[in-house]
Parts: C-alpha cells; structure tokens; sequence
C-alpha cells in the first residue's frame, strides 16, 4: 500500500462505534474497523487514535450537574472505548497500547509524550483516553493536542457524516458539500468539522485535518493513500 502520511492521528466518535444501535459499541463495527487499521499499520504507518464518549455521555446531558463532573464522567466513557478499541485490535493482532490523561495504573499508562514516541516508533498503535485530563476541552481538542505533540502528518476525523456540509444533511437535503476548505474558512463560516478551539490549534500547528465518513471504514486506507474524498482542511 502506497501511503501518503507516515504517521496520522485518527480521531473516532464515539457514537461511529454505536452503529445503528445508537449507544454501546457494536461489535461489528469494532471488527470492521480494527481490520482496516491492521492493513494500515502493516503498511509501515504509525497510528495514533483518539476516541470520543458519545456513545456513553455527553457532557450537555449533565443538564443541572457541574460542568465540571459531567465533563469528567465524559473522560471516563472515553476510557471505555479506549479498551474496547484495544481489545478489538489485539484480537487482529496489533500491538496496543492505551494512555489516559487521567491516571489510572491498573487500566491503562499515564500520559507520557516520549513513551507515546517510543511505542509509534516500534510499531504499537497509541490509544488516548481521557480527553486532555481538563474539563472544558473536547475531544476533538485532545486530537489536536495530541496530534501536534507526537508530530502526526495529519488527523484523520472519522465521523457519522461524509464531509463537511454548511448545514445538517440529514434536516436539509440540499446542504452544500465542501470538498475542500481552509481553517479560516472554516472559523469564519463557524462550520461542525471540530469545535474551535481544535481549528485553530491545528491552524497554528498547520495540521492537515481529512474528514470523511466512518460508515464504510475502507474509507480509512483511501484517505491514507492520497484519495479524495470528504473534506480536506488546511491553511
């Protein structure tokens, strides 16, 4: 396989790892998913991922609760799906490791930038949970911290939706697609691709962002490989 990135930070909602089901994980999913980065990890491409809590709690669900803790109980469900992803690419046989920002020994390593080098470098996919350990950051926020510490070539956002529209698809059937657009752009317009804060750290950085669809996780390799499809954002 001829890759254009050598090393990526891939970024999974939670709610992609739902399926149709909606919440929880669904299994075929996780499989289908964990063969497609086996092929990419075979091909000599370090990969770090970063997985989101939607499936389990979103913050916004807290209503009345402290921000603060809701934001929390969210980090914990990204622990979750950080070993749910773990256990489903062992099972294909790739090596893994789980790093969360929030200590937790006997679940996980703690959040070492060098020791995330070393395993990318000996070929062990890195999985971040925990968001960046502080509420009021998202998970699209740690991508893109974590992207920019371990020197990625690019995130690739993995989400329930093909690309990157002007309005929601699914209400309105004659939303405009974007194939390509900078993070300006994407500022100005307040477009969905990541929450602001992420956008601009990656414009900073100049971290290429590929958005496409998870529904069909080949997707993955064709990004890797250079193909055009969803939405490239850039400086």
């Amino acid at each position: 396989m001829d890759t254009k990135y050598k090393r990526i930070l891939l970024k999974v909602s939670g709610e992609a790892l739902a399926g149709a089901k909606g919440t929880g994980f669904d299994p075929e999913v996780l499989s289908s998913v964990s063969k497609v980065v086996k092929r990419c990890h075979e091909s000599g491409v370090e990969i770090a991922v970063v997985v989101g809590g939607g499936n389990f709690w979103r913050g916004r669900q807290g209503h009345n609760m402290n921000r603060t803790r809701a934001d929390h109980m969210g980090m914990l469900a990204t622990v979750m799906n950080s070993l749910a992803l773990q256990s489903a690419f062992e099972a294909e046989g790739i090596p893994t490791r789980v790093q969360t920002s929030i200590e937790m020994r006997q679940i996980a390593e703690p959040y070492i930038r060098n020791k995330a080098m070393r395993h990318l470098e000996k070929g062990r996919v890195v999985i971040f949970g925990c968001g960046t350990g502080n509420p009021f950051f998202s998970t699209d926020t740690t991508a893109a911290l974590r992207a920019a510490e371990i020197e990625a070539d690019a995130i690739l956002l993995a989400k329930n939706v093909d690309a990157v529209y002007d309005s929601d698809p699914a209400i309105n059937p004659n939303a405009k697609k974007f194939s390509e657009l900078t993070f300006k752009e994407v500022l100005n317009l307040g477009l969905k691709v990541m929450d602001s804060t992420a956008t601009s750290l990656c414009m900073d950085n100049d971290i290429p962002i590929l958005v496409f669809g998870i529904a069909d996780p080949e997707n993955i390799v064709r990004v890797l490989c250079g193909e055009k499809i969803g939405t490239v954002v850039t400086n």
